[in-house]
């Protein structure tokens, strides 16, 4: 019931937008022409591919669910900025209605005017659109440096690699994650870490590409470890599990490991394990009633809430994913403003924290505004 209002708040308001959006474009096109009537069908038609397309991969996943879901994809992107386009254009005339700011040359050819502002328009969304996806494919390397001022049984430094939001599924494709693991591969990391959201909710398209086999490829002298994130759960978490596990990625659900006998890696069950499966997560200081606190403890926890308490637990790095940074901007501001840290590295009450904006995209395959991000994190241990 809880997920049923849920999507249905979200019907609501994705229908909301694009009815805003369709107005605003449909003022500027001229009643009874050949532009308006295309206009009407190609607009809804782009509108509900998208739904229509991850309702069919349930149903029947092939060639048609995989297009409307691609281009849904995409229409999402183009949609956030066609909105945030005629909110500008709204504003402006509001502000001509008091103060004449439209110049007299638009105001004296207001039709024709209309139609190049849309025109105009639709090609700075294609534009940016385009740019979105073509830096969505390049993710960087990000290296990262810290420093730890515990002993590690002998251990002086961990070259450890992070990835975090793979989302593998119809978007992220095995393609896409075999040239995703050769750049992590060519890290030479100790150890690589995943901190959820490694599937895209929907297993069908993982297993019907064999990525799995892609990421049994991951190679680390210690091993590959994952946690599960707010999309596994919603596609189902056992399942996700089992083939996680199965293809090489050594979960921890809400459990403890101690790697090499230096260093102490805790994994939680996602945030919304509650929402999801109906039974709460372990509470962090239960599950630091396993650790020695002498040596290193680093926690992974998908979702970035509630640092203070694994600072308060004793743990002395923590890394999570979700947020993306906003993935498009300035959705970026939103993240900042509901998070302690939203992206990157900071100190939370004396624990390091980084909080990575991922390597993959969820729904639009598109960012704007940063990129995608494989982070080397080079770790040393004991005094500096």
């Amino acid at each position: 019931m809880a997920f049923f209002i849920f999507f249905s708040i979200v019907i609501v308001v994705y229908s909301l937008v694009n009815y805003y959006i369709f107005s605003r474009g449909l003022q500027a096109l001229p009643a009874g022409g050949a532009l308006r009537a295309w206009y009407i069908p190609v607009f809804w038609t782009l509108a509900a591919t998208y739904i229509a397309g991850r309702f069919l991969e349930r149903v029947w996943l092939g060639p048609v669910s995989d297009a409307l879901v691609w281009t849904g994809s995409f229409w999402l992107g183009a949609m956030l900025y066609f909105f945030l386009l005629v909110v500008l254009i709204d504003i402006f005339r509001l502000v001509n209605h008091f103060i004449p700011i439209i110049p007299a040359f638009a105001r004296e050819n207001f039709a024709q005017f209309k139609l190049y502002l849309l025109g105009g328009s639709i090609v700075l969304v294609g534009l940016i659109v385009l740019a979105g996806y073509i830096n969505a494919l390049n993710p960087r390397i990000k290296t990262v440096e810290i420093h730890i001022p515990k002993q590690a049984n002998g251990l002086q430094s961990l070259n450890a690699v992070i990835m975090s939001d793979i989302h593998l599924g119809t978007i992220i494709g095995n393609g896409r994650l075999e040239r995703i693991v050769s750049k992590v591969n060519g890290l030479n990391p100790d150890i690589i870490l995943l901190p959820g959201d490694i599937l895209d909710e929907d297993l069908e398209p993982v297993i019907r590409q064999n990525a799995g086999a892609t990421l049994k490829q991951l190679s680390a002298p210690m091993g590959v470890f994952g946690v599960m994130g707010n999309h596994e759960y919603i596609g189902g978490p056992e399942p996700a599990y089992r083939y996680l596990s199965e293809h090489g990625v050594k979960m921890l659900r809400d459990s403890v490991v101690i790697i090499n006998e230096s260093f102490y890696l805790v994994g939680r069950e996602d945030f919304q394990k509650g929402r999801f499966a109906g039974k709460e997560r372990k509470d962090i200081e239960t599950l630091m009633e396993e650790v020695n606190k002498s040596l290193p403890v680093i926690v992974m926890d998908h979702q970035p809430f509630h640092p203070e308490k694994a600072a308060a637990a004793g743990a002395d790095l923590m890394l999570s994913g979700h947020t993306h940074n906003g993935q498009l901007w300035p959705l970026n501001y939103i993240i900042d403003a509901m998070y302690v840290l939203g992206y990157g590295l900071g100190e939370v009450e004396g624990m390091l924290m980084y909080v990575s904006n991922g390597v993959g995209t969820w729904g639009p395959p598109l960012r704007v505004g940063n990129r995608p991000e494989i982070v080397n994190l080079k770790i040393r241990f004991g005094e500096k």
